[in-house]
């Protein structure tokens, strides 16, 4: 005797949408690894690879350093 799980409307909708999450964290992730590939290229188009952040606190801090020893 066989037993088949009664499949409900309910649980393809569950199923459908974990795999629309799935699929469009998948999408994220690509799209994240595209920005940073593309941001890498333009860096070394630049030619400023391996500088850090405009933002970085302490890369600003050190500059500043440099620019007060500098003067003085």
């Amino acid at each position: 005797m066989f037993f088949h799980k009664i499949t409900t409307s309910s649980n393809i909708s569950n199923v459908t949408s974990k795999w629309f999450v799935v699929f469009a964290l998948d999408d994220m992730g690509n799209r994240i690894n595209e920005l940073e590939q593309s941001i890498n290229d333009l860096k070394a188009e630049m030619g400023v690879e391996g500088t850090s952040s405009p933002l970085d606190p302490s890369k600003q801090k050190s500059d500043e350093a440099k620019q007060d020893e500098g003067s003085a």
